[in-house]
This record gives structure tokens, C-alpha cells and sequence, in this order.
């Protein structure tokens, strides 16, 4: 299927045509005609599948050829929506509700890529920076407000936004949204919104608390479900590599300089724990940058555009810093530390393996990550392929220590569970100071890396033999775990950063 039998206008079709797309992914074929018929929709979609683009693509045209609220003429709505209105105060037509500051900026860029040919004025309001540049920015009269749920109440707090205007409102990774505790303050956005509106709920999972959510926000919605739940990229190669945890950085830079990995995400569990490791990388030789929520934005800039441009091969990253990262062709992701939350896996391994093209995804694993990695297989319902790499054999006297990172208040968190449960990310309003607080900057106008972005050749994969560790096998083959919903990891992550499905790369 084709871009142009989703009944997208030419103004559309070229702006897709524009950056390269030829054909739509699942989850557009079938939610693009759906939001343009001016359904509700509940749609079921993870990392990778182009659900941005689904949502962007088909309200861009509902703006262009459905009349504002009181007009009569239904050109005069995107005659409005791209200049606003006389007084330069056009309404905001259009809410797309994110979790984070990245995905926020992230979304609102692709609502002025795929308007190129028509522009739509939008702003993107999120918290960590300047308050009065936003107020000024929503005074030109956007039609598209993209916002974290924290700032944009802080802007219905001083009367600098006006939410009676809505016609359709998106809500963006909403199990991500309630994870971060943004359920309060999304009930409080729905009673400012006009009752007759479109309503557009994507989601990776659905729990309870989503069903419930959708359930008093839909009405008689269309279903989508492309991607069942807690299922990894069909590209992605994963390989775990036993290890002591004290020879874990000299195993890392053995597979960088030995070509294995080159260009790399390295996931960490701690903001300290990530700046020890990109400086300890650069020690043995190896150009590396960290990112996390104590860095600036220009830090954070910086990092990002060091490593597309091949200056540094290695981003050293905590779980909330790397989300709404798109780096296009990215070839490996490394679990430095495993996370603790099962989910969480899913969604740093979804990094690579996109757009067609195949990764690698390496966990560098200790003694002390056993149970964790027993999580995560339980989660997928498989064996991980384990490799021991030659010299760096875990020493079996070794005896487990119980896992210990530093939370925002200090407290040690153990084993499966998070340090802060319920802290709030993107919206300004933090309530601590644990990495997924509201702390960290913005990385505005991300783009995906270019094509030619890697800074070495990639080396050969390694192989995929041995059994899973701490799988109870004995002949070697990865062994299947027991069934899922187990009560581990019962926190559920989205991330951001999907691409729309590309031909011949």
C-alpha cells in the first residue's frame, strides 16, 4: 500500500514524498483513515512503528478542511490555522499531549515537517526553560499546542493559553504519562477542553489504568493494535556477555577497539554512573560524551551532534536522558547495567534495529544482574544468547551483591524495583530530584543522523551461541522462561523517536 490510497491531500502526499517515505507502516494504513473520518481512536503502538506521523499526518489535514468552530467556511480553517487569526490570536485547535520535553519537541517538529507545503503554526510548551518566550509563542495564535502536561497547567495558571478552542486532543504515550504520575494533572487539561471534541490515545501498553483512562475519554472509539505488547524489534541481534562487575569497562573497550562495537548507545543506570564511564572510555582512548539530566542543553546538543557526525563513537546515557533520541542507523546498543525495570530493556534495545535496518544489542552482564536478567527473559518469554568473550571469564568464587544506585533522596533502590516510583519528567514540576525528574534539558530540533554518520566500519557481530545466563539448560540452548505476568517490572515505558517505514536503505 501506498501513501496516496490513505486519502492524504497532495499538500501531504508531497511533504511525505519529501522526506523519503514511500510506503506507510501498519499502524498508519489503518489509523490514518480512521482519524480522518473524525473517529475516536485507541491505539496500541510501540517504539519504531511511525505512530507520530499516524496522528500528525491525518489532523493536519482535518485542520485544513474542517472550518473553525463558528466559521461557516471550511477554507477559512486552514487559512486560519497557518496565519492565524486578524488580531494575530488564531485558536488552538488542536492539543497533542506528550510525557517528556524530548518527545514534545520531537512531535512538534514533525507537525511543521509534514506542513511544509501548507504551514500550520504550532509551539511546543514544555518546562526547564524560559516561561515568558512561550507565553509570546502562544500569543501568535498557534493552531497545534504540543506540551508536557506540568507546563502547560503552569500557562493555564497565569491565563497565558486558552483551552476552550480544542477540537482534537492527542494524548501521546499515555502508560508512559501515568507511569510518571501525570494523571492528576491530565484530569485537570480535560475539564478545561470543550466537551465535543476528536480524541486520539496512543499507548504502548494497556493497563488497567489506561482502559480506565480511555473508557471516560473516548467515545465509541476505533481500535488499533499493530504490536503486541512487550515484543523486541525483529532486527535486533541480542547477546549477553558474562562478566565481573569490576571488568565490565575493560570489557567494553576491549569490543570497541577490537571492532565489535563501534558507534554506540551505552545505557547506565545513574547520572554519576554515566559520567564515570564516558570519562574512564576516554582514558583508554575512545572518544565518548554522557548525557543526563545535570547536563545543559547546549551539553546535551552537543553530545548528540558529536556523535552523528562521527566525532564521538560512544554516548554514554541514563534511561530518561536517551528518551525522544532519534539516531537514525544506529548500529549497537550496550546494557552497560541492565535496567531494573524489565520493560525498560525493551525500549533501550528498540534504539537500534530500525527503519530496516538490523543492530546489535549487547548486555554486559554481572553475577549481581542475574535475577534481573531472569526479569527481563521472563518478560519476553525467551532466552537471551549468551557469549563469553575469551580472557574475560567471570570469576565463579565471585559471590552476588544486591544492587545499590542512588536515588534522588539518597536511598539505596535493590534488585526489580525503582528508587522513586511515580517521579514526574518533562512538565516543570518535578517533586525530586531522581534522574526522571523534571531536571534535565531540552535537546531542541533533533533530527535523525545522516547516512554516512557512523565514525568507523562496523565489525564483525558476535556470534550467537551459548545459553542464556543463569538459564538452568544444560545443553548450551537458550531455554524458555515461564510465563509473563509475574508481577516484575510492573512499570510500563514508552519511548519515543519512531520512524516512518523507508524503501532501499
Amino acid at each position: 500500500m501506498s501513501f496516496d490510497r490513505l486519502g492524504l491531500s497532495p499538500d501531504l502526499l508531497r511533504a511525505v514524498a519529501a522526506q523519503g517515505y514511500t510506503e506507510p507502516t501498519p499502524v498508519q494504513a489503518e489509523a490514518i483513515p480512521i482519524v480522518l473520518a473524525g473517529r475516536d481512536l485507541l491505539a496500541g503502538a510501540q517504539t519504531g512503528t511511525g505512530k507520530t506521523a499516524a496522528f500528525v499526518l491525518p489532523l493536519l489535514q482535518r485542520l485544513a478542511t474542517t472550518p473553525i468552530r463558528g466559521s461557516a467556511s471550511p477554507g477559512r480553517g486552514a487559512a486560519t490555522a497557518a496565519r492565524g487569526a486578524p488580531n494575530g490570536r488564531g485558536p488552538i485547535r488542536t492539543l497533542i499531549l506528550t510525557p517528556t520535553r524530548e518527545l514534545c519537541l520531537q512531535v512538534e517538529e514533525s507537525v511543521r515537517t509534514y506542513s511544509s507545503q501548507r504551514p500550520v503554526r504550532s509551539v511546543p510548551i514544555y518546562g526547564g526553560v524560559g516561561f515568558d518566550p512561550q507565553a509570546r509563542a502562544l500569543r501568535s495564535g498557534p493552531a497545534v499546542v504540543v506540551a508536557t502536561p506540568g507546563r502547560l497547567l503552569d500557562h493555564v495558571t497565569q491565563r497565558t493559553i486558552d483551552l476552550r478552542t480544542v477540537e482534537i486532543l492527542v494524548l501521546d504515550e499515555a502508560d508512559r504519562m501515568l507511569d510518571m504520575g501525570f494523571i492528576r494533572d491530565i484530569r485537570k487539561i480535560l475539564a478545561l477542553l470543550p466537551v465535543e471534541r476528536q480524541n486520539l490515545l496512543f499507548s504502548a501498553t494497556f493497563s488497567a489504568e489506561i482502559r480506565q483512562l480511555a473508557d471516560g475519554l473516548l467515545r465509541d472509539p476505533a481500535f488499533v493494535q499493530v504490536t503486541p505488547k512487550n515484543t523486541t524489534a525483529e532486527l535486533v541481534r541480542q547477546v549477553v556477555h558474562p562478566v565481573d562487575r569490576e571488568r565490565k569497562r575493560e570489557l567494553l573497550s576491549h569490543l570497541i577497539r577490537s571492532g565489535r562495537i563501534d558507534q554506540a548507545l551505552v545505557f547506565t543506570r545513574t547520572k554519576h554512573g554515566a559520567n564515570r564511564l564516558s570519562q574512564q572510555l576516554e582514558r583508554d582512548g575512545i572518544n565518548a560524551a554522557a548525557i543526563h539530566g545535570n547536563k545543559s542543553q547546549s551539553q546535551r546538543v552537543r553530545a548528540l551532534s558529536d556523535l552523528k557526525s562521527g566525532r564521538v563513537a560512544i554516548l554514554v546515557a541514563t534511561d530518561v536522558a536517551a528518551r525522544g533520541l532519534d539516531i537514525e542507523a544506529l548500529p549497537h546498543v550496550v546494557n552497560y547495567e541492565l535496567p531494573t525495570v524489565p520493560e525498560d530493556y525493551i525500549h533501550r534495545i528498540g534504539r537500534t534495529g530500525r527503519a530496516g535496518i538490523d543492530g546489535d544489542a549487547v548486555s554486559l552482564v554481572c553475577i549481581d544482574e542475574a535475577p534481573l536478567l531472569q526479569g527481563i527473559q521472563k518478560l519476553l518469554g525467551r532466552g537471551i544468547a549468551a557469549e563469553t568473550i575469551g580472557g574475560f571469564e567471570p570469576d565463579r568464587s565471585i559471590r552476588a551483591e544486591p544492587i545499590r544506585f542512588r536515588s534522588g533522596m539518597g536511598q539505596p533502590a535493590m534488585g526489580g524495583q525503582r528508587a522513586m516510583g511515580g517521579q514526574r519528567s518533562g512538565g516543570g514540576r518535578s517533586t525530586g530530584g531522581h534522574a526522571a525528574s523534571g531536571g534535565q534539558r531540552p535537546v531542541h530540533g533533533q533530527r535523525p543522523a545522516g547516512r554516512g554518520g557512523t565514525p568507523a566500519t562496523r565489525g564483525a557481530s558476535p556470534s550467537r551461541g551459548g545459553a542464556p545466563l543463569g538459564s538452568r539448560g544444560g545443553n548450551g540452548a537458550p531455554q524458555r522462561s515461564g510465563p509473563s505476568g509475574t508481577g516484575i517490572g510492573s512499570q510500563r515505558v514508552a519511548l519515543p523517536g519512531e520512524r516512518l517505514a523507508r524503501q532501499g536503505r
